[in-house]
Parts: structure tokens; C-alpha cells; sequence
């Protein structure tokens, strides 16, 4: 290659401009303008969606909610005991009578999933999704380093709850449908039939569907605190998903302790299950209306004492 001719007069802009010595073009670029720092653009929900999409915890909870309600069916199918003697007699109890009536038509057999997963496996998915969330980033050794980005700590937090809360909604959603479809594909698309005797019509079916999923959406949010707030509190995500799952057991066993009443009214999982009183002719509110104020005030005050810990906590994970 021959060197650029001393008479031509844009020789010096073909030189590279970071050649020793060639300066020309740095000046004529000018003055560059700061770039300003948005912290809000750091950690987009995007971002932490497609993370936690990839994670295996999620996919291993998705596949456990996908096979749960076949396997159910093909167990009824399977089963030489008819399911609809168990709840005839109307002054049994409601829950035997979800069993007996399991395999009238796929609404029954959602209402029946529902109240099988709803004790222990939703209480442990969703414990999962919002304690893993901080606790995870501390014991992958991230979560020092995500603050030095910088990203704010409420920012942090909240677009952690809002992602560990919207999974654990579509999983307590996914689950019901599901099995809906699953049920009307074994047993049928009739209406519901209530465990105290009657029917529903097809738009009452699904407006009961519809309050059984939003008061357990509601419920949730216990169990959720309980997760965020330990989550904060240690670096091992196990401890966090372990200790908020122990916490809901250990209120169940004190709730079925008659002899703490009336105190065990205030157990935040208490009326866990008041949404069976929506599968009588009549929706009664009552309970599940307490159950819905318990739940917010539980929430609020465990994810208020989350932030209020995070923000002070000395961050060295």
C-alpha cells in the first residue's frame, strides 16, 4: 500500500483516525454529550421474564402442572369404585362431597384438582416463584453485582415481585383450565353440580370457576409474603421456599386445633378453602370476605417488612 501524497488535501481524513499522531478527526467531531443514566432501563421485566423462563425450576413447575390433572383422570378412569357414591348424602362434608361428584363433567373435576393442589403443591409452586426470586441472585453470587450496575434496591424488588407474583398467577390459573379441559375430555362438558345438592347452568358454572380462581389468586399472596420476606432475610433460595412452605403447614396444624378458637380465625390460612362456600345454590360471602382481608393485611405487612429489611441490609452476596 503507498503512502497517501503530501499535495493531496484529504490525505489526513483517510489517515485512521487513531493512527499516532492524527488527531484532525477527533477534532473536528466535537464535544460529545453525556449520556444520561436511567436507572428505570436496568432490569426490564422483559429481561427478567425470558431469565426466569429459562430457568429448570420453572419448567419442572410447568410440566408438574401439566401432568397433574391427566394423571388424576386416568386414576379415576382406572378406579373400580364409583367416585359418586362418596358424596351423596348432603350433610357429609363438602370436601368428600368435591370427591364424589370428581367425575360429573370437567367443572367438577377442576373444583376437585383445585382443592387437591390447593393444600401443598400450589402453596410449595408458589412459594417457589417468589422466594427463589432475591434469595436466588445471593446464592448465585449476583446480587452484589446487579446493585453496582447500578440498579436502585426498590427497583430491584419490584420487578422481582412483579415477575415471582405474575408466574405464581399463571400457574394457580394454568391449573384450573386445565383440568377443565382435562375433565371434559374424560368426563364430559356438563354443567357443574353443586356438593349440596343441584345444579348449575353453564354461565353460573363459569362465573363460579371464576371466584374459586380469583379467591385462591388472593390467598396466594400469603404464602408469596412469606417467600419474598424470607428471601430477603437469607442467601439460600431452599430456605427461603423450605421455610415459607413450613410457616403455611405449620398454621394449618394450628388451625385444625379447636381449642384455639377464637383465636385461630387470625391464622392467615385459616380460610384457605372459604371458597367452597361458593358451590352452594347461593354464594355466601362472609368467610371468603374475611379470608380476603386477613390475606391483604398479612401480605401488606410481610412485603412492607421485606422492603424495610432490604434497604437496610448490608449486601455482600
Amino acid at each position: 500500500m503507498t503512502a497517501p501524497s503530501s499535495d493531496d488535501p484529504t490525505a489526513a481524513t483517510r489517515v485512521a483516525a487513531t493512527r499516532k499522531g492524527v488527531h484532525d478527526r477527533l477534532d473536528s467531531i466535537g464535544p460529545v454529550a453525556p449520556v444520561e443514566f436511567r436507572s428505570r432501563r436496568t432490569l426490564g421485566l422483559r429481561v427478567e421474564a425470558v431469565r426466569q423462563l429459562r430457568r429448570r425450576r420453572t419448567q419442572v413447575a410447568a410440566l408438574l402442572v401439566l401432568i397433574l390433572p391427566p394423571i388424576i383422570a386416568i386414576a379415576f378412569s382406572l378406579s373400580s369404585d364409583d367416585p359418586s357414591t362418596a358424596g351423596g348424602d348432603q350433610g357429609g362434608r363438602q370436601t368428600s362431597a368435591l370427591y364424589g361428584l370428581a367425575t360429573a363433567g370437567g367443572a367438577n373435576f377442576a373444583l376437585f384438582t383445585e382443592f387437591a393442589a390447593g393444600s401443598f403443591l400450589l402453596t410449595v409452586l408458589v412459594a417457589l416463584f417468589c422466594g427463589d426470586t432475591v434469595a436466588g441472585e445471593a446464592g448465585w453470587a449476583s446480587l452484589r453485582y446487579l446493585l453496582v450496575i447500578p440498579v436502585r434496591r426498590s427497583h430491584l424488588l419490584r420487578q422481582k415481585l412483579f415477575i415471582g407474583l405474575a408466574s405464581s398467577a399463571i400457574v394457580l390459573i394454568l391449573l384450573p383450565v386445565w383440568a377443565y379441559v382435562i375433565g371434559g375430555l374424560f368426563f364430559g362438558w356438563g354443567p357443574a353440580q353443586s356438593p349440596l345438592g343441584g345444579d348449575f347452568t353453564s354461565s353460573e358454572t363459569l362465573q363460579r370457576l371464576a371466584i374459586v380462581v380469583g379467591y385462591t389468586l388472593i390467598q396466594s399472596m400469603v404464602v408469596a409474603g412469606f417467600a419474598f420476606l424470607l428471601s430477603v432475610l437469607t442467601d439460600a433460595p431452599l430456605g427461603a421456599v423450605g421455610g415459607a412452605t413450613m410457616l403455611v403447614i405449620l398454621s394449618n396444624i394450628l388451625d385444625s386445633i379447636s381449642a384455639l378458637d377464637p383465636y385461630r380465625q387470625f391464622l392467615p390460612t385459616h380460610y384457605q378453602f372459604a371458597w367452597l362456600d361458593a358451590l352452594g345454590p347461593n354464594v355466601i360471602w362472609e368467610d371468603m370476605a374475611r379470608g380476603v382481608g386477613i390475606s391483604l393485611i398479612y401480605s401488606s405487612v410481610l412485603f412492607g417488612a421485606a422492603w424495610w429489611w432490604f434497604h437496610r441490609k448490608d449486601i455482600v452476596s
